[in-house]
C-alpha cells in the first residue's frame, strides 16, 4: 500500500476519529468544565483510534507493543490540540464548541508521521536460544 493510500485511509480515520471525539466532548461538556471534557473525550476516543489506525490505515495486526506506544502517537496531538483548544477559547475568546475542531486540523500532519512509525515498526524478534552443542561455548 503506498503512502498517498495510507494518507486517505488516515484522514478518514481522522474524520471518524474526530466526530466521536467531539460527540463525547459536547455529551462531555454538559456537566464537566470544557478542558476536563476535552481530555477525556480524547482518551476516549483514542481507544477507537488505535484500532481503525491499526486494521483500516496500515493494514497491520494490533499488538500491546502497538497499543502502549500509540498514546506516544498522541502525545504531540494532545499537545497541540489541547494548546489549541486553551489559545482559542481563553485568549481569542471562540466558542468552546468549536475550538476543538480547529486544534485538531493543526495536529493532523504531526500525528501521520507518528502514527505511521509506530504502527509499522517492525515488532522485535524475540531471542529464541537454542542450547549450545556440549563443548561449544557461546
Amino acid at each position: 500500500m503506498t503512502v498517498r493510500v495510507q494518507m486517505v485511509r488516515f484522514a478518514l480515520v481522522g474524520v471518524v476519529n474526530t466526530g466521536t471525539y467531539y460527540g463525547l466532548y459536547l455529551a462531555l461538556l454538559t456537566w464537566l468544565p470544557y478542558v476536563a471534557a476535552h481530555v477525556i473525550a480524547f482518551l476516549l476516543s483514542m481507544v477507537g483510534s488505535f484500532f481503525l489506525t491499526s486494521y483500516f490505515t496500515y493494514r497491520t495486526r494490533p499488538t500491546w507493543r502497538k497499543f502502549l506506544l500509540f498514546p506516544l502517537t498522541n502525545a504531540a496531538n494532545f499537545v497541540v490540540t489541547t494548546t489549541g483548544v486553551y489559545l482559542l477559547v481563553d485568549v481569542l475568546h471562540f466558542g468552546s464548541r468549536y475550538a476543538p475542531l480547529i486544534a485538531a486540523a493543526a495536529a493532523i500532519p504531526i500525528t501521520f508521521v507518528v502514527s505511521r512509525t509506530i504502527m509499522l515498526r517492525p515488532e522485535p524478534e524475540r531471542a529464541r536460544e537454542e542450547p549450545a552443542p556440549v563443548g561449544v561455548r557461546r
